[in-house]
């Protein structure tokens, strides 16, 4: 078995018809399964899941862009989180029976051909970019859809597949590999916007937080409240437990409590089993103490 995972992360996430017909078109997909996809009206953006060989994740991706581009329109588009592009990120993980120098490889083919074949330019980020200035996502997408014309024009701002000039109405794409990360937000109980950034730059690494978590503070308005969104990029070394307790007692200090929180598609089994062990106290606790896991293995 070679497997690798996809996750795009696309623009829209208020019209269920349009994010329906972008998952049809990964389902149609021979050799490829989809295995969640999930919306956030408030941030106006769409996770989607999927997984097979390098030909099956190439085609999917291909078929989201042939469905997504012509439905979004960056022009129009309103929402809380940042973007540059209508598929905004498209990141290639190894799973099974391949590497990261794998995922890479697929990664400049991909970009290349979504450039040549939609008109859209792309970014390669993570391990696919040899540019320390570009590894990072939240540096390419800086200045965000409507600041991306004059970035281009910087000569470090080139995209590195297609002309310096945005698509215009899917501004551009960032496409790489990199290793599973969490999509983990926690949602906090009052509807301060300040008390949710200064958390965010509390514990994120460029702030002098967790080495492994990048995160940004959200308002999600039609529920009065505000968000505290993540990505844990190394969940072994920066475990969700740690950054949860963190948060609880950071928001606390400004008189706040946790109201819940969420994951964004799917996580490692080991993730969970770690925040089980953590919050049980469970001595000496094995994975195949796992009722699943133990007869998977028994498979």
């Amino acid at each position: 078995m070679r497997i690798i995972e996809c996750i795009p992360n696309v623009s829209e996430g208020r019209r269920a018809e349009v994010v329906d017909a972008i998952a049809a078109a990964i389902r149609g997909v021979s050799g490829v399964r989809l295995l969640d996809y999930s919306s956030d009206p408030a941030h106006n953006r769409s996770v989607f899941t999927f997984a097979g060989d390098a030909d099956g994740v190439k085609a999917a991706v291909l078929a989201l862009y042939e469905r997504a581009l012509p439905a979004i329109d960056l022009r129009t588009h309103r929402g809380e989180h940042p973007r540059l592009g209508a598929v905004e990120v498209v990141p290639f993980v190894p799973i099974d029976g391949v590497s990261m120098a794998d995922c890479v490889a697929l990664a400049k083919e991909v970009a290349q051909e979504v450039t040549t074949r939609f008109g859209v330019p792309t970014y390669l980020y993570e391990e696919a970019s040899l540019n320390p200035a570009r590894k990072n996502l939240e540096d390419i997408r800086r200045g965000e859809y409507e600041g991306l014309a004059a970035k281009m024009r910087a000569p470090e701002w080139a995209p590195d597949f297609g002309a310096p000039t945005p698509h215009p109405t899917a501004g551009a794409s960032v496409i790489g590999a990199r290793m599973p990360l969490i999509a983990y937000n926690i949602n906090l109980d009052t509807n301060r916007l300040d008390v949710a950034r200064k958390i965010a730059a509390g514990i994120r690494h460029s702030s002098g937080g967790f080495r492994f978590v990048k995160a940004a503070g959200f308002e999600l308005k039609e529920r009065g409240i505000v968000q505290v969104s993540m990505n844990l990029t190394n969940y072994e070394k920066t475990p969700i437990f740690r950054v949860f307790e963190t948060v609880k007692r950071e928001a606390e200090r400004y008189g706040v409590s946790i109201l819940e929180s969420e994951i964004v598609g799917l996580v490692p089994a080991a993730a969970l089993h770690a925040t089980a062990e953590y919050y049980l106290q469970i001595a000496g606790f094995n994975a195949n103490q796992v009722l699943e896991n133990k007869l998977r293995a028994a498979e």
